[in-house]
């Protein structure tokens, strides 16, 4: 080791507190660096955990496939293993107390089909011939059959095929019960064959069993020898890679062996970053490299001013090796020295720190999650080799950009400019000049506080750029959360509830309310059956969305576009709590012919592979919207009555779900329905939410009055409850990470910044500032340190968030909107937390004995 660089190692020694806070600053840089990537990287893996616990661990299925197709699957490269599948058929399920699952459902699974899909057995054991089955668990408890493990039972398996000569074809697992109007069953079951199987176990209800399905599931051994080359099987295929080029790889490899039917596990492939959607995969990589800039920039500016606010403090060291002969080339590889044995000790300590945080944090996230959510696996703090090299790499390289520019300055200073700190104190009248108003208004303090700004700019401007950093970095991700979980709204299927039921008008009063009084249910919609009706609509008032489309003008009649109109008649009680929900008045509603136009909508646009978000219609709180009847395609159809727009809201009724641009959704008062001549169906939809969906069905189906279809969307909701659930909990807990993170930049900046003007501060204190004189300084450098912060804060903000999202509108369409709470909160925060560090940094100083601290050399 060199002389100057031992010199430096004594030189951080004796400053120990300038050296503790640069160390402080970089390890708070790299655990944030480590906990972003290990958020991430966990939060993958969590929900391909969960994927795979929910659907199995596949990734391509290829439906259908004869012995010389599946040959030439299983040469294919990428193929890791083969699972063989046969959906055999239904059987009547002879003796079920369950009138709404009538049938077995008879699948077989090969050996590696019972490894890779969630089949999880209770008793018994798995069926190792084809004539042994499993059966589930439901079978005896649901539909009280009592089947006992070494039973043989012959079952005739076959097709269900529907009496309604509208459906085609045989309906599957996923098809509810078929019922007529007097809910007696339309459907019947061909026979194909018979056979007889012996059970040997029982198996927790499989969860591609779909709780409104009309059948259990039971579960074979499928012997892929006794499968003759014509007869097909269902090949799904676990892949060696998974990347972005699987999707034209299976399909060129179905069409090359001509099979017809390919699907994508796309629940379990995005979450290894394959996507197919072109500009699903440009929205992804567009906000990943911006937030990683954000994140770098961020961490950059912990760093560099941990390192450049003090160089005004190092330069007399290193003007005094440059005064015994040290070289511009060694005092600039002292700073990249000092660099590198700060980087050697706080690199492994922010990455502890980061992955301990992150520990902690899953931890307590992890009981949350799981008690809030039907979530199986648990929050684990996941360490890759490339999330890990990342956090290294990119920590390098920012301790390396933070001390170049020092470097830079430090081997450019003289010795004798280096001694005197000429170069950091500006002196001249134009550099310190200040506006007279300032005085006038505020008094001498707030010159005094304007001037030693102006006097020690880089100190001024290193604080100012960390705290607009930390405006940045809260604004930028706080907006990016909001927006991710927006866009993850958008492409949901637009279901809003549990459970829908049919209900027949007029007698079920008691009914209703004693399904209503269960505990689990949390809010409920009754409606009467979408009225539709049509209106001509001003062409200035029509969705921007429907403008676009080609052939809109032809369209128009006399300057008016023909809309559909569904209307939504909610019962009493429904409309007042939606009423409350939208910001109407229920007593207006129900006084006159007054509606809540559904002025948003959500819909997915194929064509474009967006999901969109727009105006449904462009109108006033006030307006008439006239009804035609639904019959005619000109404008003299017969005329219906106006009504009157009381509320526009983007908030849907359950059950509720738009048709799209061009149809308008309105909710009025059954009241309303009878004035406009409209009779309502005799059935009514209740939609109910409730917190355990299979429990309250089970309680409406035991109750003896209930002879009404009931349709559960529960499991096919709940992957995408529990995708938004947790995306809040993380996106959320990013943002206090963030917050955390800025708040520790902006306090060990300003305390930096004040500990190096000490004797500064004793200066004034010998000339004559009073106590109370200080104070009032200190105050006003806050408020300009937040103003100043702002201005250039909140517009470099702004341009972020409009790249965030353009970023998302290659997948996503709706309108730009600014975070105005959040600006607010973080405007109020700045002056806050300034003023908090500048007061607890000052108070400090103030117990300094002013001899002492004139005298001061090292801090």
């Amino acid at each position: 080791m060199n002389i100057v660089n031992k010199l430096t190692i004594r030189h951080l020694r004796k400053n120990k507190r300038r050296t503790l806070v640069t160390i402080i600053g970089v390890i708070i840089s790299v655990a944030m660096l480590t906990a972003v990537a290990t958020i991430g990287v966990s939060f993958m893996d969590l929900m391909k955990r969960q994927a795979i616990a929910d659907g199995g661990e596949w990734h391509v299925l290829y439906n259908d496939v004869n012995q010389d197709q599946l040959q030439a699957i299983k040469k294919d490269e990428n193929t890791k293993k083969i699972v063989l599948s046969k959906e055999l058929g239904f059987a009547l399920l002879k003796g079920s107390k369950n009138e709404d699952k009538p049938y077995l459902f008879i699948k077989q699974y090969n050996q590696a089909g019972f490894q890779q899909f969630p089949i999880k057995l209770s008793s018994g054991r798995l069926p190792k011939t084809p004539n042994e089955i499993v059966i589930s668990n439901e079978i005896n408890d649901s539909a009280q059959v009592d089947y006992k493990i070494g039973d043989v039972i012959k079952l005739d398996i076959g097709n269900r095929i529907s009496n309604d000569p509208d459906i085609d074809g045989p309906l599957d697992q996923y098809y509810s019960l078929e019922t007529d109007e007097k809910g007696e069953i339309n459907e019947e079951l061909k026979v194909t064959s018979t056979k007889e199987f012996t059970i040997v176990g029982t198996i927790k209800r499989p969860t591609s069993e779909p709780i409104w399905g009309p059948s259990y599931t039971v579960i074979s051994y499928l012997d892929e020898g006794l499968y003759g080359k014509e007869e097909p099987v269902d090949a799904i295929v676990v892949l060696k890679r998974v990347t972005n080029s699987i999707f034209d790889h299976a399909e060129n490899l179905a069409k090359k062996n001509h099979i017809d039917h390919v699907e994508m596990n796309h629940d379990l492939l995005h979450y290894y970053g394959a996507v197919k959607s072109e500009g699903m995969r440009t929205t992804l990589y567009s906000l990943t490299a911006i937030i990683m800039v954000i994140i770098i920039v961020g961490s950059v500016s912990l760093i560099y001013n941990a390192f450049a606010i003090s160089v005004s403090e190092r330069s007399r060291h290193l003007g005094m090796l440059s005064s015994v002969g040290a070289t511009k080339k060694q005092k600039r590889n002292s700073v990249f020295f000092e660099g590198i044995m700060i980087g050697l000790i706080s690199i492994p300590i922010g990455i502890i720190s980061g992955l301990a945080g992150m520990w902690v944090t899953f931890l307590l996230l992890n009981s949350i999650i799981q008690g809030a959510l039907e979530i199986t696996e648990r929050l684990k703090v996941t360490v890759t080799p490339g999330s890990m090299l990342l956090a290294v790499l990119v920590s390098i390289i920012t301790i390396f950009i933070s001390t170049y520019i020092p470097a830079r300055r430090a081997s450019r200073i003289s010795a004798i400019d280096a001694i005197r700190q000429s170069t950091d104190v500006k002196l001249t009248r134009k550099a310190v000049k200040t506006s007279k108003i300032v005085r006038k208004l505020f008094g001498i303090e707030a010159e005094i506080g304007l001037k030693n700004l102006k006097r020690n700019r880089r100190r001024y401007q290193a604080t100012v750029f960390s705290l607009v950093i930390s405006i940045m970095l809260f604004l930028s991700v706080s907006f990016f959360t909001a927006n991710l979980k927006k866009s993850l709204a958008l492409s949901q299927d637009g279901q809003n509830y549990d459970i829908e039921m049919g209900i027949e008008q007029g007698r079920d009063d008691q009914l209703v309310n004693s399904i209503l009084s269960t505990d689990e249910i949390t809010k409920y919609t009754m409606i009467s059956q979408a009225q539709y009706a049509q209106s001509w609509i001003e062409k200035d008032a029509v969705s921007d969305v429907l403008r676009q489309y080609e052939g809109f003008n032809s369209e128009l009649v006399k300057g008016k576009y023909p809309y559909q109109v569904c209307l939504y008649a909610l019962d009493d009680k429904s409309l007042k709590a939606y009423a409350k929900e939208a910001g109407a008045d229920y007593n207006e509603l129900q006084a006159g012919l007054n509606a809540i136009v559904i002025d948003k909508i959500r819909y997915e646009d194929e064509e474009a592979g967006k999901y969109v978000e727009t105006k449904a219609i462009r109108t006033k709180v006030g307006e008439k919207i006239k009804l035609y009847s639904d019959n005619t395609e000109d404008e003299k159809q017969k005329y219906m009555n106006e009504l009157t727009v009381s509320a526009l809201t983007d908030q849907l009724p359950l059950g509720v779900i738009p048709e799209g641009p061009g149809s308008l959704d309105i909710v009025i008062s059954e009241t309303v329905l009878d004035q406009l001549g409209i009779s309502a169906d005799e059935n009514r939809q209740l939609y109910i939410n409730s917190t355990d969906p299979l429990k309250t069905q089970q309680q409406i189906e035991e109750m003896e009055e209930v002879k009404h279809f009931i349709h559960n969307v529960y499991q096919s909701r709940q992957q995408d409850k529990q995708m938004v659930m947790i995306m809040s909990v993380f996106t959320y807990g990013f943002i206090v990470l963030i917050t955390a993170i800025s708040i520790a930049n902006i306090l060990n900046t300003i305390s930096t910044s004040i500990s190096l003007r000490k004797r500064e501060f004793a200066m004034l204190k010998s000339v004559g500032m009073t106590p109370k004189g200080f104070n009032k300084m200190i105050n006003y450098e806050s408020i300009f340190y937040g103003i100043k912060a702002l201005m250039y804060g909140l517009p470099l903000s702004v341009i972020c968030m409009l790249l965030i999202h353009k970023a998302l509108m290659n997948s996503f369409s709706y309108s730009f909107s600014l975070p105005w709470m959040s600006i607010f909160y973080v405007t109020i925060a700045v002056f806050i937390i300034v003023g908090m560090s500048m007061l607890y940094s000052s108070a400090k100083v103030k117990k300094e004995n002013i001899i002492d601290a004139l005298k001061q050399e090292n801090i």
